[in-house]
C-alpha cells in the first residue's frame, strides 16, 4: 500500500539517520525511542524509513506474554537471517540473558558503514524482564554506541517508553524522544479530497489513523462512508477500535468501565464514578489511579477552566482521540447489529446525535488549530488557547487565548465555536458571548471577541476575529 503523509515524522528520523551516516553525533551510534497510541502507524513509519535508507537493517518484534528465552532466540535468530554485514558470524548462537544477546547485535553490526536495527513492541520486553533496561544501558554504552547504527526503540504503551528515559532508569540520556501522532487535518483532507468542513468531520471519524483513513474512498461524503462501515462488521472503523480496546484494556477490567463511562459523554469526577461502578459509584480510592494511568498513556485527557485564577479542582474528562471516542460513543454498542445486518439502525442511531456529538467533539480539535495559528501580528503574546467554565457549566466559554496554561497570566481573547451546517454565527450568538464574558476570571468588558463557525459570520459583528474550516485547515498545511 502505498506510504501518504508522515513527511514531517520521516523527515525527523531522516536527520538522526544522517548524524549516523554523516558521523556528526557525539557519539557514532544513534538511539531514538518512537511512541504513541496503538495503530497510529508507527511500526509502518519506521520501515518505511528503512525501505527509503537503502541501508541494510534489522526489524525484530517482540510478541506480548512470550516467555524471555524464546524472545532472545528469536532474536538472535533474526540476526543471524538479517542483511547486516555480520550476520554469518553469530549464527548458531544461543544467548542465555539480554546481555548476550544485544552484545551478539554489536558483532553483525560493521563498524564502517552505517545500519538501523529497530526493535518494536519494547513495553513488551520490559515487562517479559526486568533485566532489558540494564541490559540495554550496558550494551549501548560499551559496543553499540561506537557502531554507525540508529537504533530505533519502538512501543505502543507511552507511560513505560517515556519511563525508559525518565531520571533514574537506566538508558537516561541516551536516546532522542519522539511521538507519532494521528494524522492531521491537512493529511486526512489530502487522503479524502474532502473540503475543508467535510474533512474536519472525516478527522473526528477516524481520528487520524492511517489505516481507517485510508479506508475511506477519496470524495466519499460522511454518510456514505458510515453506511459502508456499518454494513461491513470487518471495516478498518469498527475492527480497530475493538483491537485497540481488547489490546489495552480487557471486558471486565474497571479501566475499560471508566473509558466506557466517558466515552458516554460523563466528564466530571462524580458522574464517572457513577457511571463505571457496578453496584455503586467508584470509590476515589480506585477512581484516581486509574483515571491517572489512562491520563499517563494519553488515552484520556482532563481539561482545566483557563483564566487568571487556578481551578485544578474543576476537571472535565475527554477520551483524547476523536476516532476512540467516537467509537465508545456509537460504534461499540452498534457491533452487535451490525454483525447481525442491521448496520441501518446503528446508522440510524449516529445520525440522529451526530450534529450534538460532534458540536463536543470538535472543540479541542479547533483549539488545536487556533493555537498553530498563533501568535501573530494581532496577539503576539497569545501561546495557549482552552476553554472556561464553573461547575454548573453556565457559562461555558469555547475559547480562551491566553499568555501561558494551566494558569493564564493575561486572558487577551474569549470567543465561541459553532459548527454548524446550516447556520452561521449570528447576533443572537455574539450577544451570549457577549453577556458572558465577564465571568472569566481576568478579563475585563473591552476584551476582545472571536468566533469559529463552520458556516460563516453575520456582518456587521464587532468580532475581533473569526475563523472558517479554511483558515483551521491551513494550520496544518
Amino acid at each position: 500500500m502505498e506510504f501518504t503523509g508522515r513527511a514531517a515524522d520521516l523527515d525527523l528520523l531522516g536527520r538522526q539517520l544522517n548524524l549516523v551516516t554523516d558521523a556528526a553525533g557525539a557519539t557514532r551510534g544513534r538511539a531514538v525511542i518512537v511512541t504513541g497510541r496503538r495503530r497510529v502507524g508507527k511500526s509502518r513509519l519506521v520501515q518505511e524509513l528503512c525501505d527509503r535508507s537503502g541501508l541494510p537493517y534489522l526489524v525484530f518484534q517482540a510478541t506480548w506474554g512470550r516467555n524471555s528465552a524464546a524472545e532472545r532466540a528469536d532474536f538472535v535468530a533474526a540476526l543471524a537471517h538479517s542483511p547486516l554485514r555480520g550476520a554469518e558470524l553469530v549464527a548458531g548462537i544461543s544467548a542465555a540473558d539480554w546481555s548476550q544477546a544485544l552484545r551478539t547485535l554489536a558483532v553483525a553490526l560493521p563498524d564502517d558503514a552505517a545500519s538501523i536495527v529497530v526493535v518494536d513492541e519494547v513495553p513488551w520486553l520490559v515487562e517479559q524482564d526486568s533485566e532489558f533496561e540494564g541490559a540495554l544501558q550496558t550494551v549501548w554504552d560499551r559496543y553499540l554506541s561506537a557502531k554507525p547504527v540508529l537504533l530505533v526503540l519502538v512501543g505502543s504503551d507511552i507511560s513505560v517508553m517515556e519511563a525508559l528515559q525518565s531520571h533514574g532508569r537506566p538508558f537516561f540520556g541516551r536516546a532522542t524522544k519522539m511521538t507519532v501522532q494521528p494524522l492531521h487535518l491537512a493529511d486526512v483532507q489530502a487522503m479524502t479530497g474532502l473540503s475543508a468542513a467535510e474533512s474536519m468531520d472525516a478527522l473526528l471519524i477516524t481520528g487520524g489513523f492511517p489505516e481507517i483513513v485510508q479506508s475511506w474512498r477519496p470524495g466519499m461524503s460522511r454518510k456514505d462512508f458510515l453506511s459502508d462501515a456499518t454494513a461491513n462488521p470487518l471495516s478498518p472503523l469498527l475492527v480497530a477500535g475493538e483491537l485497540s480496546m481488547l489490546g489495552e484494556f480487557p471486558e471486565t477490567s474497571r479501566s475499560r468501565a471508566v473509558l466506557q463511562a466517558i466515552g458516554s459523554g460523563e466528564r466530571t469526577y462524580g458522574a464517572i464514578a457513577a457511571a463505571a461502578g457496578s453496584t455503586g459509584a467508584l470509590s476515589a480510592g480506585t477512581l484516581t489511579p486509574l483515571l491517572n494511568t489512562l491520563q499517563a498513556k494519553r488515552i484520556v485527557a482532563a481539561d482545566v477552566p483557563l483564566s487568571t485564577k487556578p481551578d485544578n479542582k474543576n476537571k472535565r474528562y475527554r477520551i483524547a482521540d476523536s476516532y476512540l471516542r467516537f467509537w465508545l460513543a456509537f460504534l461499540e454498542r452498534g457491533i452487535p447489529l451490525i454483525e447481525r445486518g442491521r448496520g441501518d439502525l446503528a446508522l440510524e442511531r449516529i445520525e440522529r446525535s451526530w450534529t450534538t456529538w460532534r458540536g463536543r467533539a470538535v472543540e479541542p480539535v479547533i483549539r488545536d488549530s487556533v493555537l498553530r495559528l498563533l501568535p501573530d501580528a494581532h496577539w503576539p503574546e497569545v501561546e495557549a488557547v482552552g476553554g472556561w467554565w464553573n461547575r454548573q457549566n453556565n457559562p461555558e466559554l469555547d475559547l480562551i487565548g491566553a499568555d501561558r496554561q494551566p494558569v493564564a497570566g493575561s486572558v487577551h481573547f474569549v470567543g465561541s465555536i459553532k459548527w454548524l451546517e446550516d447556520r452561521p454565527f449570528d447576533r443572537h450568538d455574539y450577544d451570549s458571548l457577549a453577556r458572558a464574558v465577564l465571568a472569566v476570571p481576568g478579563t475585563q468588558h473591552d476584551i476582545a471577541l472571536v468566533a469559529v463557525s463552520r458556516s460563516g459570520v453575520d456582518g456587521g459583528l464587532p468580532l475581533a476575529a473569526s475563523w472558517g474550516p479554511e483558515e483551521l485547515l491551513r494550520a496544518w498545511q
